[in-house]
């Protein structure tokens, strides 16, 4: 289970252009479930997302994963948290456009000591759930969005997290690719993945793999 309690994030705190991002966040979010935060651009989801995800720290408050605080985690422990329990699908993508397909995906796996055998064996398995097998070596530069984003879902599976945080992963997609990329999803939710996605793409709306839809405005959770 992950639970969020009382938290806060102040930016330029204690000067005038001080912005409180979130205010007094708590929810809890069940293990192999599916979740939204859903709300406009500027209303905060993706800065909670930076946070359950260990990208940021809150200005207060706490984020429990597997019994631990990561918000208390020093920045050593907090990279290394990151990359044994998190995969990340980002709305740009964030990949190396000069690199393969394969260069790409691997990188998460570069600083957990595994072997070329190993490797190997865990990026084909990614790349074989995100349906972009047949791209392995392929030039990033070359591909379509809808590729990418499934290079994106690979690099996020590869190190075979239980958690996985999308941030407005259909914005740069078209509706044919973003119901390839809800199928994915729903795979993924089978395999018993914690899923979070910050959105306010209404064609999640009706997925029936969402478990719970927290409503985000201005930094608050609504009703």
């Amino acid at each position: 289970m992950i639970k969020i309690e009382n938290l806060n994030k102040i930016f330029n705190e204690n000067t005038k252009k001080e912005f409180h991002a979130l205010k007094d966040i708590s929810f809890e979010i069940d293990d192999y479930s599916c979740v939204l935060l859903k709300g406009i651009s500027g209303s905060g989801k993706s800065t909670l997302l930076s946070i359950i995800g260990a990208l940021s720290k809150p200005t207060s408050g706490s984020i429990i994963i597997d019994d631990e605080n990561i918000a208390k985690l020093p920045d050593l422990y907090t990279s290394s948290f990151r990359a044994s329990k998190l995969g990340f699908i980002f709305q740009s993508y964030n990949l190396f456009n000069h690199l393969d397909v394969k260069s790409n995906v691997l990188i998460p796996l570069i600083p957990l000591g595994f072997n070329q055998t190993q490797i190997n064996k865990k990026v084909n398995k990614a790349l074989e759930l995100a349906n972009i097998t047949h791209k392995i070596d392929e030039i990033v530069l070359n591909l379509s969005g809808g590729e990418k984003q499934r290079v994106a879902i690979a690099r996020a599976l590869v190190n075979e997290p239980n958690i996985i945080l999308c941030d407005e992963p259909t914005a740069n997609l078209d509706l044919h690719n973003s119901k390839k990329f809800i199928e994915v999803i729903k795979k993924l939710k089978s395999l018993n993945k914690t899923i979070i996605i910050a959105t306010h793409d209404p064609i999640f709306d009706t997925c029936d793999f969402v478990d719970k839809i927290i409503n985000i405005k201005n930094g608050q959770i609504v009703e």
